[in-house]
């Protein structure tokens, strides 16, 4: 389930059976001098009673900006602090000349933009003594410089970074239609052993395009795809992201145990765990970022 204020009191005095939490890494690093406030206490506790995966939104890898060191030790000393099972991001820019736009904005798919992000995850995953996941995002544009395709980008690139991949199942099929590609050679085109988790959410059809709102329940494409990617990569640790319109936590489960449905479909029985130290057990969370 995704770490939010809404859900603290409920979380702490139910203690429901999830298998994990995932906490966005900026709400807990940027008050009371970096320390992370109230938030970060209501996260030890969390900590004690559940594994916690930190996902990040302004790390802005692929920024023209120099990366910025204050940030990085602000994550690292909470990745100390909380020993998350593992920490991600967005493979975008979010910022120019020091400003944050606080949007996930797409790359151009060219070798010159790989090696330059290269060197960059290097150097990040090297300062914070951990590998991390960077995970997809959903676009309304292309650039007329690329020269691959997002899928053989995302591949080249998690390779020769020696990076994991948060596989966002709704971007793909998002993406798909507003630029017309098979999601499935998507699926087909990445590298299984870089997998390291799955997003799911809702988006909303604009007409001549759909955006990516997170704000009502997943379509039934991104079902059919969520299916469609556990049979190609096996169990996966899965994450539900809901951002508006956010209904009580336990009607969140809804989606929870749908998810789970179909992976049992799938891989024949029930394979849910308390446990994400590896790759063996399907487990199903929630997001509202």
């Amino acid at each position: 389930m995704g770490l939010r204020a809404p859900h603290y009191s409920y979380i702490l005095k139910h203690k429901p059976p999830v298998p994990w939490f995932e906490a966005i890494t900026e709400n807990f690093t940027g008050i009371e001098g970096g320390a992370g406030g109230k938030p970060i206490r209501v996260l030890e506790k969390i900590r004690e009673l559940y594994p916690v995966a930190l996902h990040g939104v302004s790390l802005s890898i692929g920024s023209s900006d120099p990366l910025d060191k204050d940030y990085l030790k602000k994550i690292r000393s909470l990745a100390a602090r909380i020993e998350p099972q593992w920490m991600s991001d967005h493979l975008c820019w979010t910022s120019v000349e020091g400003k944050h736009l606080h949007d996930l904005l797409p790359l151009p798919f060219t070798e010159k933009v790989i090696q330059y992000l290269v060197s960059r995850i290097l150097y990040v995953q090297d300062f914070l003594g951990r590998k991390i996941l960077f995970e997809n995002v959903s676009s309304y544009m292309t650039f007329s410089n690329s020269e691959m395709t997002e899928w053989e980008f995302l591949s080249e690139l998690s390779k020769r970074a020696d990076c994991g991949i948060l596989l966002d199942i709704n971007n793909i099929y998002v993406n798909s239609v507003n630029h017309g590609f098979d999601p499935i050679s998507y699926i087909n085109g990445v590298p299984r052993d870089r997998i390291g988790q799955f997003h799911l959410a809702g988006h909303s059809n604009q007409g001549r395009y759909l955006l990516d709102t997170h704000d009502h329940p997943i379509t039934a494409p991104v079902w059919n795809l969520y299916e469609k990617a556990l049979r190609c990569f096996g169990p996966i640790p899965t994450l539900i992201e809901r951002d508006e319109n956010i209904p009580a936590f336990p009607e969140l489960m809804k989606e929870v145990h749908k998810a789970n449905s179909i992976a049992e479909k799938v891989h024949g029985k029930k394979r849910i765990s308390t446990s994400i130290t590896d790759r063996t057990p399907t487990v199903v969370a929630v997001d509202h970022h």
